[in-house]
């Protein structure tokens, strides 16, 4: 199932513009109230864990924003592993700027490495295995750009970027017509595309089988179900489990066969990653 990820949500600059009127609404009082000069100087980004990078452009886009000739040196790329203790980029321009800007440049760069972070551990866990960890819609609101290809970062695989990529029938559609045959055959009289069903038991999988759709969601199986499951889809049906995929369970579904895994906690429950700003003054 081919996903075309579009960027339907709000542009990196318009996100950084919002963010950046949400922390100073009227300007930063405190260090406009000191009256200092420029101070040209630099400051470094340093990793306080160890992390995978991601969101470095935001990062920088934010201290431009403000202060348009800082010059950033990465000594990393999205994707890296980073560990503890190093330095990930230099900054050189006015640190008067580059503090206004210093909290909203981390909260992007926390929360997106944050997230490829998490998805790396994801992605080691069933390592040696067929399996694709797939991300979900589960992200922040207006970030699900920037967080779907921290995930990418991570290692991992994007599902469907929004309602209007793919077709996936869920247990409220199937409520809503009357049954999986209802749904599947009413939607390919309205279109063409690959179609995914979430099934919950073996019925619904026999079902799904039957009707020969591209791509069947094993929904909150344990895995004795999903083992049972899995011997009745052939092998041209591609098979998704989802739910409660936490990383100490991943490799024991992985290990049973099914094409991928898709962790809503990558978006929705990744730590925020620990990096700092330093900042020599040179006074």
């Amino acid at each position: 199932m081919a996903i075309i990820m579009t960027n339907t949500t709000l542009s990196t600059l318009e996100m950084i513009k919002a963010a950046i009127k949400e922390d100073m609404p009227t300007g930063d009082i405190t260090t406009e109230s000191l009256a200092v000069r420029p101070q040209q100087s630099e400051a470094i980004l340093k990793a306080k864990a160890d992390i995978v990078l991601s969101g470095s452009t935001v990062f920088e886009q934010t201290m431009q924003f403000l202060e348009p000739s800082a010059k950033l040196k990465w000594l990393f790329e999205e994707g890296d592993l980073v560990f503890k203790g190093q330095n990930i980029c230099s900054i050189e321009g006015d640190l008067i700027q580059i503090l206004k800007a210093e909290r909203v440049a981390l909260n992007f760069l926390g929360r997106l490495s944050g997230i490829a972070t998490l998805t790396r551990q994801y992605v080691k866990a069933v390592d040696g295995t067929k399996t694709k960890i797939l991300d979900t819609r589960k992200t922040t609101p207006l970030y699900r750009d920037l967080e779907k290809k921290a995930v990418v970062h991570g290692g991992g695989t994007n599902h469907r970027f929004n309602l209007s990529d793919a077709i996936m029938i869920k247990d409220n559609h199937i409520s809503l017509i009357g049954g999986i045959t209802k749904a599947v055959e009413r939607i390919r009289r309205h279109c063409d595309l690959a179609v995914e069903v979430e099934a919950s038991n073996l019925e619904q999988i026999k079902e799904c089988v039957s009707l020969n759709v591209q791509r069947i969601l094993l929904d909150n199986m344990n895995n004795d179900l999903l083992k049972e499951s899995l011997k009745l889809i052939p092998a041209h049906i591609q098979t998704e489990a989802s739910g409660n995929m936490t990383l100490d369970r991943v490799k024991s579904v992985a290990e049973l066969g099914v094409d991928f895994i898709s962790v809503g906690a990558l978006t929705h429950s990744a730590p925020t990653a620990d990096v700092s700003l330093l900042f020599d003054w040179n006074i």
